[in-house]
């Protein structure tokens, strides 16, 4: 009995590594490819009721990008791994990747 519920315990964190439906992982890779693409980042500036400034900087900067890697090829490859199967449609011919 303590073996199955040990056995239980160990196969429950493993199943959610799993592979997922091809459409979750080209979500999923989406934003990777983006990031391979060019870095992304967001910039914040302003002033609160007492007159105080604030600022804030977020910046996004993949290994991917870093490396040179295709964004096509960071995507088919994310989506492989994650699904076991290819994207659906190449990165490049998306209607949402320029946007």
């Amino acid at each position: 009995m303590r073996a199955a519920a040990l056995a239980l315990l160990i196969a429950l964190p493993l199943a959610a590594c799993g592979p997922v439906s091809r459409e979750q992982a080209e979500r999923d890779c989406f934003s990777r490819a983006r990031l391979a693409q060019q870095p992304r980042g967001e910039v914040g500036v302003g002033i609160d009721s007492e007159g105080r400034t604030h600022s804030s900087l977020k910046l996004s900067v993949s290994s991917d990008y870093i490396q040179g890697r295709d964004p096509a090829a960071v995507y088919d490859a994310c989506v492989y791994q994650k699904s076991g199967q290819m994207p659906s449609q190449p990165l490049y011919t998306r209607p949402d990747w320029r946007d």
